[in-house]
């Protein structure tokens, strides 16, 4: 039996178990299972050696988004209208057959924009290219999933249920959960909040299930079975999402306002250009993109070319701009004279833990080396003993 079929039967079981105090462990272990069999499943197969047609594109700009949708939902032609980029477009289905590129410039910033093949159902099993584009969509920063307004909303559910199926979750935070393993000593639990969805008995069972003996577990919210299972395998991919609507101009007012009153959701049509400044305002705030200008001492600032920080790409510290800058910048930084809306007054004196915000100007000052010998005609280091080295002299000076 293959794993597909293995996972259908586990979920035919879950199916069929009524849920209640009785059977909430056993169907604890059937989610561990399926959970495990799913990471199998995306492995690659054992003794290929990674030929054959590329799929995967470099990164390149300061962020990456991916499109993601049914076929024939308007990818390519967002696409197209965005960033310039020519990708084909027609009236039948899987038009796009590979990964398209393209960049979109938009406040000073470069943002790689994706076009991927439309997904059907049954994409996490390997189904029309499924796994190669859900690959791509893992390494992005936001996914926008493209959806046909004028279809029924069961679309958006079987993406979204394709997409946790391989470990993306979409618009989650990583559950407050802290889990180590370790070589002995059996398995640690604690909690600092009453738990009311899952319980000591079935964390040990979970973790028996992938042959866990020895952990320390930590809870710090009231977490679901699902969430545990989560931080157990530790292969999950927390990125936001943002659901387009396309192909609004062929629908009534009523369900346009509906759908953008619906959260995370915007409504655009590419046929009339519709809500596509509105688009590219939203992936700009979705990112989280901080821009911060350097000031070398005594010139003016320099507003060519901002360096990029996020907070999902290392943080937006003063720390993170000397990173950015040169690795050694840290070691040999006495403090940061910032501009910009994070600062009290102008210009404020910060250290390294300094958070800082969009369009903010950031000068470095770097410690002073001192010279050895030091001053005057006495040293002020010596390798001498305590008591004789603030009376060692040097050299007489030459008449």
């Amino acid at each position: 039996m293959g794993i597909v079929e293995r996972i259908k039967e586990i979920e035919a079981e879950m199916a069929r178990t009524q849920k209640n105090k009785a059977t909430e462990y056993h169907l604890g272990q059937l989610k561990a299972k399926i959970a495990k069999l799913r990471t199998q499943l995306l492995e690659p197969p054992k003794g290929s050696s990674g030929g054959g047609d590329g799929f995967e594109v470099t990164k390149y700009g300061h962020g990456r988004v991916a499109l993601i949708g049914f076929p024939s939902v308007g990818k390519s032609t967002l696409l197209t209208m965005l960033t310039g980029t020519h990708s084909e477009a027609a009236s039948y289905e899987f038009t796009t057959l590979t990964c398209i590129p393209g960049v979109i410039h938009y406040n000073d910033i470069k943002i790689q924009l994706l076009d991927l093949p439309g997904i059907i159902e049954g994409a996490s099993e390997g189904k029309g290219r499924g796994r190669q584009v859900i690959a791509v969509a893992k390494s992005s920063d936001l996914v926008l999933m493209v959806l046909d307004a004028s279809k029924s909303e069961g679309h958006r559910q079987i993406l979204t249920k394709e997409l946790e199926a391989v470990g993306l979750r979409l618009n989650k935070r990583p559950p407050q959960i802290y889990f180590k393993k370790k070589k002995t000593g059996g398995i640690s639990f604690n909690t600092t909040t009453p738990l009311t969805r899952i319980d000591e008995k079935l964390c040990y069972q979970i973790l028996h299930e992938y042959k866990i003996h020895n952990a320390e577990v930590l809870f710090r919210e009231d977490a679901t079975v699902d969430d545990f299972i989560d931080v157990v395998e530790g292969n999950r991919k927390y990125i936001k999402c943002v659901y387009v609507y396309n192909k609004i101009d062929v629908v009534g007012i009523d369900d346009v306002d509906r759908l953008a009153r619906q959260p995370n959701s915007i409504v655009i049509s590419c046929n009339l250009k519709l809500n596509l400044d509105r688009l590219l305002a939203r992936m700009w705030d979705e990112m989280g993109l901080v821009r911060v200008y350097s000031k070398p001492q005594s010139q003016q600032p320099d507003f060519d070319e901002p360096f990029v920080l996020s907070a999902d790409r290392g943080g937006c510290t003063v720390e993170d701009f000397c990173n950015h800058v040169h690795r050694t910048l840290v070691k040999d930084m006495k403090y940061a004279l910032v501009w910009g809306t994070s600062a009290r007054h102008y210009p404020q004196h910060c250290g390294l833990f300094h958070h800082l915000e969009d369009e903010d100007v950031v000068q470095i000052v770097k410690k002073k080396v001192r010279e050895e010998g030091g001053r005057g005609r006495f040293k002020s280091h010596s390798n001498a003993p305590a008591r004789i080295a603030d009376r060692e002299k040097k050299a007489p000076l030459k008449q």
